[in-house]
């Protein structure tokens, strides 16, 4: 989303980082809706090459929230929120409990 929007407002993002502007950075900047176009198609083929090998899972602080290998699904977002907020809730608990395990 970043390289789009630097693509789309022309930054020279090379020149913050202090190197020289490769070639291809000026094609992108000279043509920027090819260039848009080839980013969101590459990042969805990328995504969806992810997403279908069937291995998505989601952890926080190394407790396990969610797999796809177990469910057979992706969660909707809302239901991925509700979880995560259910997680550190629980986990604030623990915290404040200080019992001895």
């Amino acid at each position: 989303m970043i390289v789009l929007m630097c693509i789309m407002s022309g930054v020279n993002i090379f020149a913050w980082l202090d190197k020289p502007q490769p070639s291809w950075w000026t094609w992108c900047l000279e043509n920027k809706l090819y260039a848009c176009m080839m980013m969101y198609f590459l990042a969805n083929m990328i995504e969806g090459q992810l997403v279908s090998s069937g291995a998505f899972e989601i952890s926080l602080n190394n407790i396990p929230l969610w797999s796809k290998l177990e469910t057979g699904r992706i969660p909707r977002p809302p239901e991925l929120f509700q979880i995560i907020d259910n997680t550190l809730q629980f986990s604030k608990l623990d915290a404040s409990n200080n019992y001895v395990q």
